[in-house]
């Protein structure tokens, strides 16, 4: 009864976000209740419950920073004309209605790797890929072309978020895990790119099953078919997707170079290369300024190094107004949580039932997908969540400081993987919720649903799938880099037991 009276409030918080209400109330009215259990459960006081979470936010702290330091360098690459770059190569290509979905998958993967936001990219990419969908092919929401493409565009603006070096759930997973953000992005980055590769084929080959149309059309004016109403909207929610949609097309208000892709490679080479985070992301904000006096998009007078200085100024403030203050409530939330040991029986429950280490790695991978099917928010769930498969791992496996750091790479990966990706096919989720407020207002002509999201979203389904399957099997031993240490190099602390 005391184990059950402990969960509940994750049973409140869950219910909370999905009843819509925000993050930012929804954590801070479930940690007062889990000190009220706290209470009565464990008899702890509040003194030791302000403790356990003000630790609980202390172990973030780095990653806090960091996260501000991407939402600088996001605002900078979506204003100076490096997202823009992105976009107007793909733009230059020959798409028809049988490439528009593939083309925009790989667009918005990279994009999301440049701005590190999969909201953002979304963002500044639906109004684009949903209308050049429409020119292409006018049957699009009667053939399957429109919600092929608008699942490509959501699959792919993930890619960064999952392995972006300026994502907010790149930074937090890996932060609670205690690992670089580095050594995530060089470990895992075969079986990212790998899963890309195989959702491409996948939008290849159903564009061709489908039957969609192969004639060329001409794309250039595919800025001037945008309707101003969803222009508006997204000026309202994603104001830095409009300065990029302005960067966008033959007839933009700022041409933008293609060397104006620059900035992100350096940053991407410096990051592979093993440069520390802030220089990795320094060196992007340095040279997106330096490159747009060239482009036309910064100046070097006073008032434009001033302005460039107050975008970068209100990247902090965007990070901190919501999200950095979101993560520090849930942080303090799971800090009270684990200090009464409220998830105890489930990490026994794993222990139990996993026979090596394998087995509790795959079981920790489901864990953090039900945890965002429950809590119906991506980083909930990796905050909440995240401590809970760092503890099973470090109290159930016996193994090097080398290898223990493997397996805590890939719970980290677990965490946003499975937040990130696992969002897209949970239809109750706010991820979804968001991305259909998105598509309705910039395509009025198709009614979106949650579900719309799911149905061919192959990239989410292949990285999930595979995740999970390669955990469990030991086919990670054929990624580069990927392999998790197997027996006996590590075992279950239980079995070390039995042995001895």
């Amino acid at each position: 009864m005391k184990a059950v009276l402990k969960f509940v409030p994750v049973i409140l918080l869950a219910g909370l976000m999905i009843s819509g209400q925000d993050a930012l109330i929804a954590a801070p009215i479930a940690t007062i209740f889990a000190v009220i259990i706290a209470k009565v459960t464990e008899g702890l006081s509040f003194q030791e419950c302000l403790d356990a979470a003000v630790g609980s936010v202390k172990n973030i702290i780095v990653a806090l920073f960091i996260l501000m330091f991407a939402y600088a360098m996001a605002s900078s690459f979506m204003t100076t004309g490096v997202g823009a770059a992105v976009i107007n190569l793909a733009l230059t290509a020959g798409i028809t209605a049988k490439s528009v979905a593939v083309v925009g998958l790989l667009v918005t993967a990279v994009l999301s790797v440049a701005t590190g936001t999969s909201w953002g990219t979304f963002a500044a990419c639906a109004p684009i890929f949903l209308w050049l969908c429409h020119i292409v092919d006018p049957n699009c929401t009667s053939d399957g072309c429109l919600l092929l493409t608008t699942c490509a565009i959501a699959g792919g603006a993930c890619f960064g978020d999952n392995i972006g070096l300026i994502s907010d759930t790149t930074i937090v997973s890996s932060g609670i895990q205690g690992v670089e953000v580095i050594d995530r992005i060089r470990t895992q980055g075969v079986w990212s790119i790998c899963c890309l590769i195989l959702a491409a084929i996948c939008f290849v080959i159903a564009g061709i099953v489908m039957g969609l149309p192969g004639n060329h059309v001409d794309t250039s004016g595919i800025m001037e078919t945008i309707p101003q109403s969803a222009m508006d909207f997204l000026t309202e929610e994603r104001p830095q997707a409009v300065d990029l949609l302005h960067q966008v097309g033959s007839t933009a208000e700022v041409h933008v170079p293609i060397y104006m892709i620059v900035p992100l490679l350096l940053v991407i080479g410096l990051a592979v290369a093993g440069m520390n985070t802030f220089a990795c992301i320094g060196s992007g904000i340095l040279s997106a300024y330096i490159l747009g006096l060239f482009a036309g998009t910064t100046s070097i007078t006073k008032d434009g190094i001033q302005s460039y200085l107050d975008l970068c100024m209100n990247g902090f403030a965007d990070a901190g107004s919501w999200v950095i203050v979101m993560m520090m409530w849930v942080a303090a939330f799971g800090g009270i949580m684990g200090k009464m040991k409220a998830f105890e029986p489930l990490a026994n429950g794993i222990v139990a039932i996993s026979r090596n280490v394998r087995q509790l790695m795959f079981f920790n991978g489901l864990l953090c997908i039900g945890g965002n099917a429950v809590l119906a928010d991506e980083m909930a769930q990796i905050v909440t969540i995240g401590p809970i498969i760092k503890n099973i791992a470090e109290e159930n496996i016996e193994a090097s400081e080398e290898d223990m750091y493997k397996i805590k790479l890939r719970n980290a990966t677990f965490g946003d993987a499975m937040g990130v990706f696992g969002s897209q096919l949970i239809p109750w989720h706010v991820y979804l919720g968001f991305y259909v407020g998105i598509a309705a207002n910039v395509y009025p002509l198709f009614k979106f649903t949650n579900v719309n999201f799911i149905q061919f979203n192959f990239m989410a389904m292949i990285a999930v799938a595979s995740l999970l399957i390669v955990t469990l099997t030991g086919l990670d031993r054929f990624i580069p880099l990927f392999r998790l240490p197997s027996e006996p190099d590590v075992r279950l602390k239980k079995s070390a037991s039995k042995a001895a």
